[in-house]
């Protein structure tokens, strides 16, 4: 039964005390007093030593003042403070007797505990609120559902709990800003989807159930969906969000019957499994074509799960959200998880994605499988990587001599993967393309890794996640695939071509070739098939064929190696010099400013001060200058292979056009080089 002191409305705690309904009301309207013929009374939440009885008027005052008056108020009950010897305090000694306080205190009317402050009791309920806990033990009808909220995304709505985007206050966890990674992850499977049909995919850790709900509502029959939770509430909440998007749910959690749930029959193409196992478990006991992976914090503990059983040419996908460890604000914590040494540089979003796919080329290793990564993704809340999954030892073998050790300067940000081999090499500073450990005094370089020195896209597969994204109109993932897409070929957006992903001529991924509406069905792949010998052959023969194109690891940030004093090329521009220099160029997503280029860093550096503008305060004129004729250009640029021929044409522009530095930057036809050896007045007319 429920304390006495919770109680709906004030005449039930009244009626508590002996008073009968409306008493008081009655007496002050007829101008009586309640004590000429009523008796005393006592307060039912207070002991006598602490209230005496009473008249009823004075009863009224102090139950409505007192006790009703500081209540805390949870679904139209109001729990009462009360001062009964429920809840001791701790004895005071005074000389050789001990006299024990009796304290002020709320019940809780969920799970009965006693609270002595008001403000912690209303912080004790919303505890319980945030966990779903909201039906006590004394109230029979369940929680109103106005205490669930219903967000809506990509045409599937779900129901969540308060403070439903902090996972240590709720267990649904849904966060609105993962909503492109939740895109990305989808266009993967619908790309996989048309390889083969149907597929069975897993969403690990379901939570909230949205990413699960949405490649069933949108790829309907070609896919068979399985979402798992291992906590109770969670799944409860899943299916509930499965009724309200008209899904038909399986739910399976019993792990022993599970062989047998799955085997009765067709399944119904609305229908979605919900089980409650630990991921671990269910990824050992079942195998899939596609998984995704994203608990809360790193994915390393169930990467050897999930390639225990994956099927052969599907997808594993893993967000990881320890951006603090990745990111090296904590590097003891990257050297627990992953086993990596790392510090922080201008491309630590890159390193961040390179540890994860090295972690997860070790895992796949461990079971005789290999990796091709076809996605890898680091924002500013998460890191996303996808793989596919090659069965067999040789691919294995290859993916894991990817894996390597990085030297990095930290003076100049120079850095280079350390070569192949078991040798120790005499002076390791050597492979660094600067010079910076004979100029500058003690050690300059430190060795990061081991990280994954192999390619981050494909873009065969990045095209047709663009062509997806088109298709199920996901608008605010197509910008980003198309950067993927133009820093998976090394190119700008001016080059980028947008034709589709099916073209005649067919796509070939993995040694295989991926079935496109124009290819014959022979050249399907058949599921959870071996390759053949001959496919084999032609994976390697492509492999080392492509280890040449394959786009250059690592970016350099322009405002990092800028100059001081100068003026800074728009970036689009700078990515048009060092192309026409002949080297490979684009922009990344890692970092809005970053290049990535196959260029060295004195040849980056070289161009940029070649193309860098001096900024002029003070006593300088304002508006445009001009070149004198006594000023010689190429005495005052460093030597380089065609800077006899740049010089020339320089000063044919100067003399048949105008030679105005901010026409130039408008026309783009002129460049003016400076360097820091020549002095800012020189060039003052």
């Amino acid at each position: 039964e429920k304390h006495i002191s919770i109680q709906r409305q004030l005449a039930e705690l009244e009626k508590l005390a002996g008073l009968s309904e409306g008493e008081f009301t009655l007496a002050v309207s007829l101008k009586t007093d309640l004590h000429v013929t009523d008796e005393k009374k006592p307060c039912p939440l207070c002991p006598e030593e602490k209230f005496k009885a009473c008249y009823g008027h004075k009863l009224h005052r102090h139950l409505q003042n007192l006790h009703w008056k500081i209540s805390v108020e949870f679904e139209g009950y109001r729990m009462c403070i009360c001062h009964l010897p429920c809840r001791l305090v701790k004895p005071n000694l005074v000389g050789d007797q001990t006299f024990s306080k009796m304290g002020a205190h709320y019940h809780c009317i969920i799970c009965s505990a006693t609270i002595a402050r008001r403000t912690d009791m209303i912080g004790h309920i919303n505890r319980h609120v945030n966990k779903g806990e909201t039906e006590s033990r004394f109230i029979t009808a369940p929680a109103p559902k106005s205490s669930y909220q219903v967000l809506k995304e990509s045409d599937t709505d779900v129901q969540v709990l308060p403070n439903y985007s902090t996972p240590q206050k709720t267990d649904s966890y849904f966060n609105p800003k993962m909503k492109l990674n939740r895109q990305l992850i989808f266009c993967a499977l619908a790309v996989l989807a048309e390889e083969r049909k149907p597929i069975e995919c897993l969403d690990a850790f379901g939570a909230t159930g949205i990413m699960g709900l949405q490649w069933a509502k949108h790829l309907r029959n070609s896919v068979k969906v399985t979402i798992n939770d291992c906590n109770e509430n969670s799944v409860t909440m899943i299916q509930e969000n499965c009724h309200l998007n008209k899904m038909k749910v399986k739910l399976n959690t019993k792990e022993e019957n599970n062989d047998e749930a799955l085997g009765g029959g067709e399944q119904n193409t609305d229908t979605i499994e919900v089980t409650k196992m630990d991921a671990n478990v269910i990824m050992h006991m079942r195998s899939f074509d596609f998984i995704h992976l994203d608990p809360f914090g790193t994915s390393v503990n169930y990467l050897d799960s999930a390639f225990r059983n994956v099927r052969n040419l599907g997808i594993v996908s893993l967000t990881s959200t320890d951006i603090s460890s990745l990111y090296a604000k904590a590097q003891h914590v990257a050297l627990r998880h992953y086993g990596c040494n790392i510090v922080r540089t201008e491309y630590y979003r890159e390193l961040a994605a390179r540890i994860v796919i090295a972690a997860v080329a070790r895992a796949a290793a461990r079971c005789n499988k290999g990796i091709e990564v076809l996605l890898a993704v680091a924002l500013e809340h998460f890191v996303l990587v996808v793989v596919r999954v090659l069965r067999g030892p040789s691919p294995a073998d290859d993916s894991a001599k990817k894996v390597r050790y990085l030297i990095h300067c930290q003076w100049c940000e120079e850095r280079i993967f350390q070569k192949e081999g078991n040798m120790v090499e005499e002076n390791p500073y050597q492979q660094l393309p600067c010079d910076c450990h004979g100029s500058m005094p003690g050690k300059t370089a430190v060795v990061l890794g081991p990280l994954w020195s192999g390619a981050l896209f494909n873009t065969g597969f990045l095209r047709r996640m663009l062509f997806e994204a088109v298709q199920y109109g996901l608008d605010e993932t197509q910008p980003l695939l198309k950067t993927l897409v133009c820093e998976a070929e090394c190119t700008t957006l001016k080059n980028f071509s947008t034709h589709g992903p099916y073209d005649e001529n067919k796509q070939e991924e993995c040694g295989v070739y991926i079935k496109t509406p124009d290819t014959s069905a022979e050249s399907c792949v058949l599921h959870g098939k071996r390759k053949n010998n001959e496919v084999v052959r032609n994976t390697a023969k492509r492999q080392k064929s492509d280890n040449s194109a394959e786009h250059p690891a690592f970016y350099y940030n322009i405002h990092r190696h800028s100059i001081k004093g100068m003026n800074m090329p728009k970036l689009n521009k700078f990515l048009n010099y060092l192309s026409e220099a002949g080297y490979r160029v684009s922009r990344t997503h890692f970092d809005p400013m970053g290049v990535r280029t196959n260029a060295p860093l004195a040849q980056f550096k070289t161009i940029l001060v070649k193309y860098s503008t001096p900024t002029y305060t003070g006593g300088q004129a304002e508006g445009p200058l001009h070149l004198t004729e006594d000023v010689h250009m190429g005495d005052q640029v460093p030597a380089a292979a065609d800077t006899k021929s740049e010089d020339a044409e320089f000063l044919e522009d100067n003399k048949s056009g105008d030679a105005e530095f901010l026409e130039d930057n408008k026309s783009g036809d002129t460049a003016t080089m400076f360097t820091n050896d020549c002095p800012i007045h020189c060039a003052a007319d």
